[in-house]
């Protein structure tokens, strides 16, 4: 394995503290140097508590020298979103009205990774109350990219990927509505995926059988990411909408091979999507090395064209019902972009609700045929590289101007609306070195699959 450092994987960390290599604390003591190097200037980590995480980090030696059975997670140093409530930690949701809220109850997926032995140590950035993939906010200020920090580390879960790629945290925590897994995964060239809805169930929750938005984990490989989604999958009694198989499923990925996959690759979705040169051409490159391990590549693309309307009605209807009350409440207290999504929400009425609902199956029903033809949708992660940290959007793309803080958005967003997983890996790089990642699209239910396809996509080395 050679010397361990923060840069090496999370199994390799496990590992080595099961077997006594290191200790908990020793590990943590890396992890916080790195942080105190780097944090400063890059701002992922925030609520950062050092005395309680070594309290921790302590706590897992001790279960080690009394010969506890060790969770997967054992000894690992793990900073949640700043979105997912961990009891008696601060969670502002990047909003100044929750900057001082300390929940009572950890969400189920924090509850899960803190029963797999990890150790608290803070939190990590996002943007108020989640929304938009540009991680700022005014009660901590701007995630930077890690790779370039003139530049944007993406969002929601900026934070959490930046604090990966710079070697802060072995494995992260995130939730993604429009993209917010994949995103910040492509802009920071780390993995991450959006599960099957009901994969990784969430409580409490306001409303279980609305599933726009869901958690899952980020990694810098796809075997430490399907280490982390083994923890956090699986059924729980209290989440009717929860899928049944075990989280431990998922911890081995099936091998997959690349030869006989029937590949549909897709640049632009058939024109629905504006996209970056450099994208497309990494998007290209990546189906030339599928095709060349054998794949069965394919210019193929599912209609996806009421998924824009779908996605953003329910967008709405879910904000207002969110925030509508806090925004009157606190008018000047949002964003003003924030603010206009949960206004949009206030004229909807029940038949614009019932027909997005209605076109989300059609859109499901759709892609269910599709991927009878196909193993794998392969598409941009995002349509643009990642863009000046100082913009809250790309305001054009190929000269095609953005009109909303979403529309840049569309290809991890339009997926989102088919309930289909969706992997971002990195594929490449900008000519300037700016990651570039490519979205992996399964059937639903495929998760183990689809973590199949990308690990051996991973393996092609095309991001180097």
């Amino acid at each position: 394995m050679g010397e361990l450092t923060v840069d090496s994987t999370a199994r390799e960390m496990a590992a080595a503290i099961t077997a006594k290599e290191i200790s908990a604390r020793e590990l943590l003591d890396l992890h916080l140097a790195r942080i105190a190097e780097l944090n400063p200037q890059l701002n992922a980590i925030v609520s950062l508590d050092e005395e309680r995480a070594r309290e921790g980090a302590a706590e897992a030696d001790a279960a080690t020298v009394r010969g506890d059975a060790p969770g997967p997670l054992h000894g690992l140093p793990f900073a949640f979103k700043d979105t997912h409530d961990v009891a008696g930690w601060r969670t502002t949701y990047g909003s100044p009205l929750y900057a001082d809220h300390v929940p009572d109850v950890d969400e189920l997926v924090v509850e899960r990774i803190r029963g797999a032995g990890a150790v608290t140590i803070g939190r990590t950035n996002v943007p108020e109350f989640a929304t938009g993939s540009h991680t700022f906010n005014t009660v901590f200020g701007t995630t930077l990219n890690p790779v370039d920090p003139t530049r944007s580390a993406g969002g929601s879960s900026g934070g959490a990927a930046c604090a990966l790629r710079a070697g802060m945290v072995p494995l992260a925590d995130g939730s993604d509505m429009g993209g917010s897994l994949r995103n910040p995964a492509s802009f920071c060239g780390v993995v991450g995926l959006r599960p099957s809805l009901g994969r990784v169930p969430s409580w409490p929750a306001a409303n279980y059988w609305e599933t726009l938005s869901v958690s899952g984990p980020l990694a810098r490989t796809v075997d430490d990411l399907a280490l982390l989604l083994s923890v956090i999958a699986g059924p729980d009694d209290r989440v009717p909408t929860a899928l049944g198989d075990p989280g431990s499923g998922f911890a081995a990925p099936p091998e997959v091979p690349l030869a006989g996959l029937r590949v549909a690759l897709s640049p632009d979705l058939g024109g629905l999507l504006e996209v970056d040169a450099e994208v497309r051409r990494v998007l290209e490159r990546a189906g030339v090395a599928l095709a060349d391990a054998g794949a069965r590549v394919e210019p193929a693309y599912p209609d996806l064209a009421e998924a824009e309307d779908t996605f953003r009605t329910l967008r709405a209807w879910l904000f207002q019902a969110a925030f509508g009350g806090l925004l009157a409440e606190h008018p000047d207290a949002f964003k003003p972009s924030l603010a206009d999504n949960i206004r949009a929400g206030e004229g909807l009425t029940g038949a614009d609700v019932a027909r997005a609902y209605e076109r989300r199956t059609a859109l499901s029903d759709r892609m269910r045929l599709f991927f009878t033809s196909y193993d794998v949708l392969v598409l941009p992660t995002s349509q643009v590289p990642p863009f000046p940290a100082d913009q809250e959007y790309p305001h054009d793309i190929n000269g095609r101007e953005m009109a909303t803080y979403l529309d840049w958005m569309r290809s991890a967003y339009l997926i989102t609306a088919t309930g289909c997983p969706a992997i971002s890996v990195p594929a490449g790089q900008t000519a300037d070195g700016l990651p570039i990642g490519v979205q992996i699209v399964a059937p639903f239910g495929a998760d183990a699959r689809l973590l199949g396809v990308a690990r051996a996509f991973e393996r092609l080395g095309t991001a180097g």
